[in-house]
């Protein structure tokens, strides 16, 4: 069964928020032009500053069948980098949809074991579009875990439903992310902040965005006097944080752009 054929089968639920189809295609369309692929992020990822925060947009679990969903009214970190990467390979709404397809699921099977719950899955998975640019950035300073993912420390899961997994990769200790580091870093890198927490690999995720000599965290944040998609200041962010994963967007003659 072709692809296309494929991802129609699923339940789908769309909350599009103040935007309408038209102006969604739109902006997808616009942003296209940009050969540049960290201001493509840029220019999309703005779209949402001050869209709501909320927990749980999606559905599905190990007792409820996965809806495919799209909730552009309020979202959490990881649903905000999943649309704007969809979004920035595509060439218009149509497009987004199936790449959110491909972003969000192995092989963009809509399924709850088959979602990328956790950050390094979302570069395993998708390698054609995602590099994991940790290492290339951090040199020496670089660190090599292995983990179990979604097994806590008792035994049992963070996601009752989905199997835990070994899984190595890089990430940057918190010290080591001094000026030369940060000068490394491109507006567009999506910068996971690793968990030291047994049984995950990240805590947060966010888009790193450069405006002048500034240097921000574009992410939809949780805390208290924030709870939308802000901007904040990255090394700021950071401090007292673990460390970060940095996975990088491919440039635009590694893929084609999906009409």
């Amino acid at each position: 069964m072709g692809f296309d054929k494929a991802i129609k089968k699923a339940e789908e639920k769309i909350l599009l928020g103040i935007w309408s189809e038209d102006g969604l295609d739109h902006i997808i369309r616009e942003a296209a032009q940009i050969e540049d692929v960290g201001e493509r992020i840029n220019v999309i990822s703005r779209q949402f500053l001050g869209i709501p925060y909320r927990e749980s947009t999606l559905i599905g679990d190990v007792n409820t069948p996965e809806v495919f969903v799209i909730n552009l009214e309020a979202m959490d970190c990881f649903t905000f980098v999943d649309y704007v990467e969809a979004m920035r390979l595509s060439g218009s709404f149509s497009g987004f949809k199936r790449n959110l397809r491909r972003i969000r699921y192995k092989s963009g099977k809509v399924a709850f074991e088959n979602r990328n719950h956790f950050f390094t899955d979302w570069q395993v998975f998708n390698k054609e579009f995602i590099n994991d640019a940790t290492r290339m950035i951090g040199g020496h300073k670089a660190k090599s875990v292995k983990k179990t993912l979604n097994k806590k420390e008792d035994g049992t899961y963070f996601l009752p439903g989905i199997k835990s997994k070994e899984r190595a990769f890089t990430y940057l200790p918190a010290e080591a992310i001094d000026h030369n580091v940060v000068a490394k870093l491109q507006t567009g890198d999506y910068i996971g902040i690793y968990a030291d927490t047994q049984g995950l690999d990240i805590s947060h995720v966010g888009i790193l965005v450069r405006q002048g000599d500034a240097v921000y965290l574009r992410h939809a944040s949780s805390t208290k006097n924030q709870r939308k998609a802000t901007d904040q200041d990255f090394k700021h962010y950071i401090t007292g944080k673990p460390g970060i994963i940095v996975l990088r967007p491919v440039s635009r003659e590694q893929y084609a752009i999906d009409k």
